[in-house]
């Protein structure tokens, strides 16, 4: 998949385009959906298929009192719509200056004079343009004036049982279940574990002298962070930009908070454990930390015995759940 950072990268021979826009955050079974739909409609016509995705969400630049935390970071974002098959994602970068263009300059800018949109397909919720002054009955009037069609796509929801029976798929109800640590029930709407992304940093080195090391990863990591606690999951060592390859995969026991037996780390903490491994050395790499199972709330301890032995018994439940 090709990355366009601006409607000035497209390249002049990208034929006729298959578009799907939205911002795609976590790229949730709802924008499967649409991502899935778009994939057959280009197959039928032979056409290009591009993402339309922002490098942030509207709202921080509009709203930000109002902006929710994302829930994946924006190169996050990109492998996630890599993996999909598509040929190319436009992430715009979501400015005043975007943020002020007409609805229909957005349109004839993007879809038309650089996509040649033959179709798009948006959410049912879809808005454009200034001050969102654009909806889906917009697009469809533009879409006739300009030559492409649009495809509304609908919520995907729950089913009949259980408390959120028909709640729709959506980024704010996998926050709410990362928030409360559920990140089994996160993953079923993601389709993969829930992950965040950053680099290793050297910390108080507490779990080495404890028989525990960890990869703290930095406090400006990507991803949102679920509940404190323990948790049984993965880390991923990606390749370094340009090196081939998907990187190396390692099963960990994951902890995260501020260390509340101790009370000397004033920032959240994502550490990770590597099982039945300590020749690693993944200080100044970027991983991937995956979120499998939620073993336990964080708690404190009242001293450094039945804290090693709550490690103890941590890593192998981390061990069983993993296998």
């Amino acid at each position: 998949m090709i990355v366009l950072r601006d409607v000035a990268e497209v390249p002049a021979d990208i034929g006729r385009t298959v578009v799907a826009i939205g911002k795609f955050d976590g790229l949730h079974a709802g924008h499967r959906a649409i991502i899935d739909r778009l994939l057959v409609d280009a197959a039928s016509c032979d056409a290009t298929t591009v993402a339309v995705t922002f490098d942030r969400n509207p709202l921080a630049t509009i709203a930000p009192e109002r902006c929710p935390e994302s829930l994946v970071g924006v190169e996050q974002k990109i492998d996630l719509l890599s993996a999909t098959g598509l040929d190319a994602a436009l992430v715009l970068r979501f400015d005043a200056a975007l943020a002020s263009l007409p609805p229909e300059e957005f349109v004839v800018r993007h879809l038309v004079a650089a996509l040649h949109a033959q179709r798009v397909l948006v959410g049912e919720d879809f808005r454009f343009g200034y001050r969102g002054e654009g909806d889906v009955d917009l697009l469809r009037r533009l879409g006739v004036e300009h030559g492409f069609t649009v495809h509304v796509m609908s919520d995907v929801a729950s089913g009949s049982a259980g408390d959120d029976a028909g709640r729709r798929v959506s980024s704010t109800w996998i926050r709410d279940l990362l928030a409360s640590g559920d990140v089994q029930r996160a993953a079923k709407l993601l389709g993969r574990n829930h992950a965040v992304r950053g680099i290793v940093v050297r910390g108080l080195r507490r779990g080495r002298d404890l028989g525990f090391p960890t990869a703290n990863l930095a406090s400006d990591l990507t991803g949102f962070v679920p509940a404190d606690g323990v948790y049984a999951g993965w880390v991923v060592v990606r390749r370094p930009e340009g090196e081939l390859g998907t990187g190396s995969r390692y099963p960990a026991a994951i902890s995260v908070g501020t260390n509340p037996t101790f009370d000397d780390v004033p920032e959240r903490v994502v550490e990770a454990h590597v099982l039945d491994r300590d020749d690693l050395d993944l200080y100044g790499r970027t991983v991937d930390v995956e979120f499998a199972h939620r073993i336990r709330g964080m708690v404190a301890f009242d001293g450094l015995e039945p804290l090693v032995a709550q490690m103890r018994a941590d890593v192998e439940s981390a061990r069983t759940l993993l296998r």
